[in-house]
């Protein structure tokens, strides 16, 4: 009978849950009808599996991408792309791993097998001698870093300045964060001159982005495939198709209005070959609403204005302008 209770005092829990929960998901859900659909969508190119820097504009993480083309692959990854280290730490062995690897391996089976260094004692004397295998372990390599640092120490300096200049940038100062104008007003909200990105951006760049916001949000609410064409790249515009069709197919329409930039910030901009990428956080206002196609009825958001916060990448090649290549989801 008590357990009977119980049981029944759980299923009542979870059902309220349950019942709170449902329709704040579908709320969610509903208010990011916006183009994007409220997902992680597009190319990074080989940085697509890497999340971007944070920014003022958008301090948290960023949601991996739900849908791209991009495949997994050497390069695309931090563990993939970083380097071998050589010397005596090498990836490849080394004096110093191999040391520490024989330390360590004959303690444990020392451990394991009642040997190591103070085999035939028993298991107690085996802990005891693994505990001071790995004390001289990490005397020894203190000791070795200790040598190496000195040895290389202006080396190391150079090395390191040359990073922070080719290095993504963390979290810069916006100058203008919340005071800049809607679109069309030059820099709107955009923070910028704090970045130390190996490829520059520029004030017409920050603009070309403050824009291409604007004109994607419009192209989208019209249902423009074709300005959709001129404004993002291939693989962004078939996604914007396939979420149209889902409108079509249930009948209604997004009408995203009101587009106003608050607040962005430079995440990160490089170079892989001809091809330069820029990855910029945006905090906009917006109202975004979804009517029905015959009657023009609000099925899901409102005729109020919100705000949402994105991470946007832009690409260009020589001789063409930005283009939307991603748009990502913060946490």
């Amino acid at each position: 009978m008590t357990f009977s209770l119980r049981s029944r005092k759980l299923f009542n829990t979870i059902a309220v849950v349950l019942a709170l929960a449902l329709p704040t998901a579908l709320t969610i859900s509903s208010a990011d009808a916006r183009a994007g659909g409220g997902m992680s969508s597009g190319s990074r190119g080989t940085r697509s599996y890497s999340a971007p820097p944070s920014t003022t504009t958008a301090p948290g993480s960023t949601s991996q991408f739900n849908r791209t083309y991009t495949q997994p692959g050497a390069g695309m990854n931090s563990a993939a792309s970083a380097p071998a280290r050589g010397g005596m730490f090498g990836r490849a062995g080394g004096f110093m791993g191999g040391l520490a690897a024989g330390f360590l391996g004959a303690g444990l089976l020392g451990m394991l097998f009642g040997g190591g260094l103070f085999g035939g004692l028993g298991g107690l004397s085996s802990i005891l001698g693994l505990i001071i295998q790995i004390a001289l372990v990490v005397l020894v390599v203190r000791l070795a870093m200790s040598w190496w640092q000195r040895r290389h120490a202006p080396r190391a300096a150079y090395a390191n300045a040359n990073a922070d200049a080719g290095a993504a940038p963390g979290p810069q100062t916006s100058y203008r964060s919340g005071l800049g104008g809607g679109l069309g007003s030059g820099l709107g909200g955009f923070g910028f001159g704090a970045n130390n990105a190996p490829l520059e951006i520029k004030p017409d760049d920050y603009e070309a982005f403050e824009r291409l916001l604007g004109e994607v949000q419009t192209a989208w609410s019209n249902e423009d495939v074709a300005k959709l064409h001129t404004l993002a790249t291939p693989e962004m515009v078939s996604y914007f198709e396939q979420d149209l069709a889902q409108n079509r197919a249930r009948n209604v329409v997004n009408k995203v209005t009101g587009v106003k930039l608050l607040q962005g910030d430079l995440a990160e901009a490089w170079r892989e070959g001809e091809t330069e990428y820029a990855t910029v956080a945006l905090r906009f206002a917006l109202t975004d609403k979804t009517a029905d196609r015959n009657t023009g009825a609000i099925v899901a958001g409102s005729e109020q204005p919100g705000e949402a916060t994105e991470i946007w990448t832009f690409a260009r090649r020589p001789g063409s302008g930005w283009e939307l290549s991603a748009i990502q989801q913060t946490n």
